[in-house]
């Protein structure tokens, strides 16, 4: 059994499909029924006995700041790719803490209790929740024992949805920094990071998935899905729809 000892919380895009509202607050920091989304997970992990937690920082960085006053265990990272390249940039920023077992979480995520961000695992593994509806987000294939097997990015139904917090052990965080290390210094910039241990480098990893709930886990990717579910947002719901008329 392995036990995260470093979570890495990434935080340093646009968030594009919230732009009315990140133009000027990073998508982290947006409060979601009075808590911003980042310090959810900060709350969680820290819950779950998290000994350092490092927020990679990008888009309107110093407004982090704060985060490392109020944490005593959160130290900020920037990556000074974020606005030329995909999120590859930011493992590739943080490659040097890659040597102890991980935990690695999308930093715009809100969590409702520390279920999810439980720090033990048997195998580097990425969480993942059931549904039956037709979707088109990453799409998971497993075997009975949980092995993760294979990975469609245009989506499926009545199967596996990958979601964004995934445990490594010490070898294969040091396999990750390798492999985002030699993809990034030759030239592949335009990726996602898990496109490296999912599609590019998959024979170098073992990697299982960890069948999660929906509950206690809510996806707010578009300001639809905010606005529905904090209606605070609904006057910026109504100002984006009317622009787009």
């Amino acid at each position: 059994m392995f036990k995260a000892k470093r979570a890495i919380i990434l935080a340093a895009g646009f968030g594009s499909r919230m732009k009315s509202l990140t133009q000027h607050t990073p998508k982290p920091l947006i409060p979601v029924h009075g808590t911003p989304m980042i310090e959810t997970t900060i709350n969680c992990l820290n819950e779950n006995g998290i000994e350092d937690i490092i927020v990679i920082v990008g888009h309107l960085k110093e407004q982090f700041d704060y985060l490392t006053t109020k944490y005593s265990n959160v130290r900020l990272v920037e990556n000074p790719y974020y606005n030329t390249c995909n999120n590859i940039s930011s493992i590739y920023s943080v490659r040097d803490f890659l040597d102890v077992p991980i935990i690695i979480v999308e930093g715009d995520q809100f969590f409702t209790d520390g279920s999810h961000l439980d720090l033990s695992f048997k195998h580097s593994e990425y969480n993942v929740f059931w549904t039956e509806e037709p979707c088109n987000e990453w799409f998971i294939e497993s075997s009975d024992n949980h092995v993760f097997e294979k990975c469609n990015p245009d989506g499926g139904a009545n199967g596996w949805i990958l979601y964004g917090v995934s445990r490594w052990t010490k070898e294969d965080a040091n396999t990750l920094r390798e492999c985002i290390t030699y993809e990034f210094e030759n030239g592949t910039r335009d990726c996602y990071w898990d496109d490296i241990p999912v599609f590019l480098h998959k024979d170098k990893f073992d990697l299982y998935i960890r069948p999660m709930s929906k509950e206690n886990h809510v996806e707010l990717d578009s300001l639809e899905e905010l606005a529905a579910y904090d209606p605070v947002y609904l006057p910026f719901l109504e100002e984006q729809t009317h622009e787009n008329e």
